[in-house]
């Protein structure tokens, strides 16, 4: 069966009437605005919000054509990537009847988003060396199965998946395949952005959060065809991302040489705790990582995470994940973060 967006498009979404808010209905330029309600006066702040902002973001989606190499129609911003995975269930599973295809362990919000939405889940495992068992994914997918969720680089183990085994499911699929590229960023391997006019099925996720440094902002984009652009805009609210982010993000989008300096810097430091973690007793394995963390196994999980706790020092317990028993999921942080971590596990192992 070859992909049709037509057929998996919710039937009440192809109906819907989206709000229509005043920026939509006036588009142009005036020297007078008293039709949206807003507050005349102005705002108490030395910058005036007291305007809606675009409801479509233009001046940001064009910067990030820009950076990203997209065409600007090609992309949807959400608050946070967490609003691009709920609008795209929201527009094309049906309550109580469709489902989605996620491969734990992934990130959590494809299930948690599901579950509001009411929407089945079929989680088919990574293999133990978290990739993607493709026979097992064909024997899940059924009429019902709307998309297929694919965190790579993965969160939380840190690899990137299989390119060829993303283009086998790409190529043989009806539905949407979703690529979470959240830690793309700190990959060596290219985005699929690049990929979109081959592939009508296509959805790619990033974010602003990670590498960009801009995780208070919550800003998610969403790369795909114009078609599923156009239906996520539908469905999102009318002013879904405020006017300081937008202008925030624009500031921060001029500064591409600063993040790419971030972005060596994070890397070169999570080089250094690949090689420092293993030396120390209590490390079992580090596991390779293209994102901006370490899937670590440590000897007593649990014991050493309390224990960290009592240092001052926060790391993220993945223990009870599928395939992860054991581990402890740590974030690259600067050096000196680095260092107090390395010290604080010398200490425990004492």
């Amino acid at each position: 069966m070859s992909f049709d967006l037509n057929n998996i498009i919710r039937d009440n979404i192809k109906k819907l009437v989206p709000y229509s808010s005043a920026r939509d209905e006036f588009k142009g330029e005036a020297s007078v605005y008293i039709d949206a309600n807003e507050n005349s006066l102005g705002s108490p702040l030395r910058k005036w919000y007291n305007r809606y902002p675009d409801p479509l973001q233009k001046q940001v989606k064009n910067k990030l054509s820009e950076v990203k190499g997209v065409p600007a129609e090609h992309i949807f911003i959400g608050n946070g990537s967490d609003e691009c995975i709920d609008v795209l269930i929201r527009a094309f599973c049906d309550p109580g009847k469709d489902n989605i295809i996620i491969c734990p362990p992934t990130y959590g919000m494809y299930e948690v988003s599901a579950n509001i939405n009411d929407v089945a889940i079929k989680k088919v495992p990574l293999t133990p060396a978290f990739q993607l068992d493709l026979p097992a994914i064909e024997e899940a997918v059924d009429d019902q199965t709307k998309m297929i969720f694919i965190c790579s680089p993965n969160n939380p183990t840190g690899n990137s998946l299989e390119r060829d085994d993303i283009e086998v499911l790409l190529n043989n699929y009806f539905g949407l395949v979703v690529i979470d590229e959240a830690y793309i960023n700190f990959s060596r391997f290219r985005s699929f952005t690049q990929e979109l006019e081959d592939y009508p099925n296509l959805v790619v996720m990033q974010t602003l959060s990670k590498a960009w440094g801009l995780a208070a902002l919550r800003v998610g984009l969403a790369f795909a065809s114009v078609p599923i652009i156009e239906i996520m805009n539908k469905v999102k609210p009318p002013y879904n991302i405020n006017q300081a982010s937008q202008d925030l993000v624009l500031q921060a989008l001029e500064e591409v040489g600063q993040v790419n300096d971030m972005i060596k810097e994070i890397v070169s430091q999570r080089g250094e705790l690949e090689k420092l973690l293993p030396t120390l007793a209590v490390v079992k394995r580090v596991y390779p990582s293209d994102a901006n963390f370490l899937l670590v196994q440590v000897t007593d999980a649990n014991a050493i995470y309390n224990f960290l706790l009592q240092e001052g020092i926060v790391v993220r317990n993945r223990s009870s994940v599928t395939l992860c028993e054991g581990c402890l999921r740590i974030t690259v942080g600067t050096a000196a973060e680095n260092e107090a971590l390395v010290k604080a596990l010398k200490k425990y192992a004492a």
